[in-house]
């Protein structure tokens, strides 16, 4: 059989899937996000898009958070298998490329994310989705698919934003044409335009969120001095009051009690005047900020993703945590039942016991991936640019807007592999899927 190495891996990738929803049902609930995206009431985010709780919205009448999880589940077993596709068709043999998509199997946060009540899971496929269409063969049709599946990224976190550029400008870098490159932009412009206009129909502005300024100005409390940024006295209101090494990590400043932040009234307006704040702050502080940024990427050379005694919500938990208050009832009103997490051995401990040492360190997935592009430039695959670039803006551009998240870093997992994959490829892709630079040279392309 062509396929028997990855049938192989797929037996125990679906078993670990399957403790976590037996071990854990029926949903991992991430306090607070999981419940703003459950609320009934569809709104455009403040914070993040609603992407996924269009998602949920659709979900809905089942009244099943088991429903949601298993679904995710089941679509990155799906990509796992997409990936796996296109390296065979770049001709690579049935366990090398089984052996490419392991860490889609087989990472344990993966499979946390894919169990929790988040957006990432959605958005992993969505991107690695894209990508792999593209990259698969460039034609009016993949483009546009994969430019609907970028839009949809993009609402459904932010981050995905530049993907939609970046594959847009390696189309027009590699010549393949104008037909493509309009219909990956146009299909990509339809999800995002028709958010930004329910955003400007619910709260009178055009876009995605009222956050971005936000998020740029927590990232400042790392180093903002007042005294050397000397701002104007409407934003004087946001500085800081505690000397820089007692100041807690970035996300803290967005949400707790003693954020200046939370001084200024409506959204919109500390949105603005927060961006205007983080961006003085930089441009008088540019080696404060970039010292900020490299010391979140320090975290990249971390060989554990979380020490045995830390305490993160990236665990599989030990006990169940009961809902309290609102959000006990906008979890119980999906399920239309108890929505608290539950915690079932045995199964639970094995997939507590894999998680100690099932995943891909980050120093490798980061070696794995330098080591891909420079492999992609020598040989000339140039196809494989295009995840490997990817990766590096999903891992690099947190610390730079907000900070450093471990959660962060695991939407490049599949683009690594799939990078690492196209650049050790045996069939040269401008053999096998020759860029289109006209009507009549398409007609001869092979097929």
């Amino acid at each position: 059989m062509a396929h028997r190495a990855l049938v192989i891996a797929l037996v125990p990738a679906i078993g670990l899937r399957l403790l976590a929803v037996l071990g854990f049902p029926p949903a991992l609930l991430f306090y607070g996000d999981s419940f703003a995206f459950l609320r009934a009431e569809l709104a455009p985010g403040t914070t993040r898009p609603s992407g996924y709780s269009l998602l949920l919205a659709l979900l809905r009448p089942a009244h099943s958070l088991t429903l949601v999880t298993v679904l995710q589940h089941l679509l990155v077993l799906a990509l796992a298998v997409a990936v796996y596709a296109l390296l065979r068709r770049r001709g690579l043999p049935g366990w090398g490329a089984t052996l490419l998509v392991t860490p889609l199997l087989f990472d344990e946060f993966l499979v946390l994310l894919e169990h929790m009540i988040m957006a990432d899971a959605i958005f992993i496929v969505l991107v690695t989705g894209a990508i792999v269409l593209i990259v698969w063969r460039v034609t009016p049709a993949t483009a546009a698919a994969g430019g609907m599946l970028l839009g949809l990224a993009g609402i459904t976190r932010t981050v995905g934003l530049p993907l939609l550029l970046l594959t847009a400008a390696y189309l027009l870098l590699r010549r393949y044409g104008w037909r493509p490159l309009l219909a990956l932009v146009v299909a990509g412009a339809i999800p995002l335009g028709a958010y930004a206009t329910w955003t400007k129909v619910e709260k009178g502005k055009f876009g995605l969120t009222e956050a971005d300024g936000n998020f740029l100005w927590s990232r400042t409390m790392s180093f903002a001095d007042c005294a050397v940024i000397k701002p104007p006295e409407r934003l004087a209101v946001l500085c800081p009051d505690m000397p820089v090494e007692q100041r807690p990590y970035p996300p803290y400043w967005l949400w707790e009690s003693f954020s200046p932040l939370l001084k200024v009234p409506g959204s919109a307006n500390r949105n603005q005047l927060a961006g205007e704040f983080a961006r003085a702050a930089i441009l008088a502080q540019p080696g404060g900020y970039l010292g900020s940024v490299a010391t979140d990427l320090k975290q990249l050379l971390r060989w554990e993703r979380t020490a045995a005694d830390e305490k993160t919500p990236y665990k599989f938990p030990q006990a169940e945590r009961p809902l309290n208050g609102s959000v006990r009832d906008i979890a119980e009103s999906y399920e239309a039942g108890p929505a608290a997490t539950r915690v079932v051995e045995p199964f639970a401990g094995w997939l507590r016991a894999y998680q100690r040492f099932g995943y891909v360190p980050f120093p490798l997935l980061m070696s794995a991936l330098v080591g891909a592009l420079v492999a992609a430039l020598v040989r000339r695959r140039l196809d494989a640019l295009l995840p490997g670039l990817a990766a590096l803006a999903l891992i690099v551009s947190p610390p730079f807007l907000a900070a450093y998240d471990v959660r962060y870093v695991i939407p490049a997992i599949p683009l690594v592999c799939l990078t690492l994959g196209l650049s050790l490829s045996t069939r040269s892709p401008s053999r096998q899927d020759a860029p289109v630079r006209s009507i009549d040279q398409s007609s001869f392309a092979p097929s």
